[in-house]
């Protein structure tokens, strides 16, 4: 069993935002170790969208997260294979209920000022104090935990055992003390630690960061000095994918994720690319009272209606990976080799059995009711996903032979916030969350639903999961992540959501190559000759 144990705030991010590209392609994570690398010049990454607001404590959107990335810094790094290493601390020792890390020596903030831990554990304090709404609270630290500074040492305690309470605060990206101070001067500018700090903004163009020259505390001791290096970082605002594919084929930029058809000229073009795990097939079901799949027995009987291979093959288009698990993002925290869950054979025979035992007659006219209501399903999908609305048609197809009434919905980003946190006119559909680790995923499916503040909009009530959550929050880190995967199963088995298949999410490099735990790494870029 693979025992990496983070959830960083990237990660973090990826679920809460949801999953919501498809894509497909993979290639072997890039070595920066290796190579003909040319020191400076300007390593240029798409974005989607503006980031807007690039205070990292408050960040929301995946283009915000990917920007200020590259200024800021937590204690420990994740690697693209999802394992732990120093980066500001340069060891940590823990038990369940307190961890302990020393910092490296010499670190400063890109303004010059002193990097201690007392920064740090203003940092964690912060970020657990409720009423400063930061984005980690709630997911990977809250009120139960606090931090203290002596010299370079700094000691975290929480209230409660905590298996995972190291790599939970231990991925926080960190600010200086002048921005913790007033973090409203975060908004347009950076104050971090980082190889790399924002000199120049374009609002809807470009974010620049230009190196530093004092920088000596990297992960895999990379300095200011490294080989390969560019000068500056240009986050460069690029919404149309087509154009993105074109600039890297030019050579005008070196890295841009692309999910839609352009992959295939980028491939013939001999660009490779990096990439992370997407669970592009991942089916999640409105559970709420008076919607269809609040029973049990619609969310088996349309799940074992559906055709896996061939919905899989058309929505991972044609490169698809088998689930493992409901954890998809680095550091894969929890995850097992091989899925710990089966998931049903197509039996349209044994779906249209199911549906009569709910309750949901077929009609002369073909179509399934009950109480004098047809069987009417909302079925959502990612409007700008080149796969997602084929694949849907196809499910689309299968439900009609059972009598099920089957609307598809293409959703825009607005469309998304609106049904799922707000309206919550939705049944299922192609709906992702992709966390880090079981931690985060158990806020969506065993917390607060949103009418109530919380993230579990599935409106899940799963009484098994529950007691296994509550079993895993008080285990031993040894312990914990066999109890972790044993909830996940009551997940899979009692169809509170169905996994159909995963692929990679691409990002393709051109001139450079980098990795990508969650998103680029900065201190990893090598320019290539």
């Amino acid at each position: 069993m693979k025992r990496s144990t983070a959830l960083p705030v990237a990660a973090v991010l990826s679920a809460l935002a949801l999953t919501l590209t498809s894509c497909a392609g993979s290639a072997d994570p890039s070595d920066p170790s290796t190579g003909d690398f040319v020191s400076g010049g300007t390593f240029v990454a798409a974005v989607g969208d503006d980031p807007g607001d690039l205070n990292p404590l408050k960040a929301v959107s995946p283009d915000t997260f990917a920007v200020v990335n590259l200024a800021y810094e937590s204690l420990i790094a994740v690697t693209s294979e999802g394992e732990l290493v120093p980066w500001l601390a340069e060891s940590w020792e823990e038990t369940g209920t307190e961890v302990v890390f020393t910092l490296k020596d010499g670190i400063t903030c890109a303004d010059g000022s002193e990097f201690t831990g007392q920064t740090v554990a203003d940092n964690l304090n912060y970020n657990a104090d409720p009423a400063n709404a930061t984005f980690s609270y709630g997911s990977v630290i809250d009120e139960t935990i606090s931090a203290t500074a002596d010299g370079n040492v700094v000691t975290v305690t929480s209230a409660a055992n905590n298996p995972f309470l190291a790599v939970n605060v231990g991925t926080i990206m960190l600010v200086c003390d002048a921005g913790l101070a007033d973090p409203t001067t975060l908004s347009d500018a950076t104050d971090g630690t980082g190889l790399f700090s924002l000199s120049d903004i374009k609002p809807g163009d470009t974010y620049t960061f230009t190196k530093r020259d004092d920088y000596t505390w990297g992960p895999d001791d990379v300095t200011s000095e490294t080989a390969g290096l560019p000068d500056t970082i240009e986050a460069r605002v690029v919404t149309d994918e087509s154009t993105a594919a074109n600039l890297l084929v030019s050579g005008e930029i070196n890295a841009a994720t692309i999910s839609g058809a352009d992959r295939s000229r980028l491939d013939g073009a001999g660009l490779t690319h990096t990439g992370v795990r997407n669970p592009v097939g991942m089916m999640l079901f409105n559970e709420k009272e008076g919607r269809p799949f609040s029973d049990p027995l619609v969310r088996e009987a349309l799940s074992t209606a559906i055709d896996r291979d061939e919905v899989g093959t058309v929505i991972a288009d044609g490169e698809g990976l088998e689930s493992i698990s409901l954890v998809t993002k680095n550091p894969l925290l929890c995850v097992a080799d091989k899925p710990e869950w089966t998931l049903p054979d197509t039996d349209l025979e044994r779906a249209g059995e199911l549906l009569d035992e709910a309750g949901w007659a077929l009609g002369d006219d073909g179509l399934r009711t009950k109480d004098g209501k047809p069987l009417t399903i909302k079925f959502v999908y990612n409007a700008p996903t080149s796969t997602h609305a084929a694949a849907a048609e196809l499910v689309k197809e299968t439900w009609d032979k059972l009598g099920v009434t089957t609307e598809l919905s293409a959703n825009d980003a607005a469309a998304w916030s609106e049904q799922l946190y707000s309206t919550f006119d939705w049944d299922t559909g192609w709906v992702q969350i992709a966390p880090g680790g079981p931690v985060l995923l158990s806020v969506f499916f065993d917390g607060a639903t949103p009418d109530a503040g919380g993230l579990n909009f599935m409106f899940v009530k799963n009484p098994e999961y529950s007691t296994l959550v509550a079993e895993a929050s008080s285990a031993t880190p040894d312990e914990a992540c066999g109890i972790w995967n044993d909830a996940e199963k009551e997940l899979i088995e009692r169809f509170d959501v169905f996994p159909v298949i995963d692929n990679i999410l691409p990002t393709y490099q051109s001139g450079a190559i980098f990795d990508q735990p969650n998103f680029i790494q900065p201190t990893s870029i090598r320019m290539l000759g």
